[in-house]
């Protein structure tokens, strides 16, 4: 089996890779981790990581966004946590920060995009 560039992308070449909900099943993933030489997580490696996610982001919250007293949060979720997570959750962590600004009305578009 060959996997697909990003887990959950179907290629025409690889003809029934995703499962009928359209997601690989566990065993495909446990097989791509395996094939590119990265063990997956267990269940256990995951809540560890989430956890200290959760914590750096609760430090971040209560620090308004200031991350030089959350550096020992940062260090245990970057040691938690695979590499490729990591920059998924600094991502997501933007986004939702956004979206709440948005959505509560207080985004303040940057001169360059107010002036186009």
């Amino acid at each position: 089996m060959s996997c697909p560039k990003r887990l959950g992308q179907s290629h025409s070449s690889q003809p029934g890779f995703l499962s009928p909900r359209g997601r690989p099943s566990r065993d495909q993933i446990t097989q791509c981790f395996i094939a590119v030489g990265m063990a997956a997580p267990s269940m256990k490696q995951r809540q560890v990581c989430w956890g200290a996610r959760d914590e750096y982001w609760k430090c971040l919250d209560e620090n308004l966004e200031d991350a030089s007293q959350c550096k020992k949060l940062r260090s245990s979720f970057e040691s938690s946590c695979p590499q490729q997570w990591i920059k998924y959750f600094d991502k997501r962590r933007d986004y939702l920060k956004f979206k709440e600004k948005f959505e509560a009305g207080q985004f303040e578009p940057s001169e360059t995009t107010a002036k186009s």
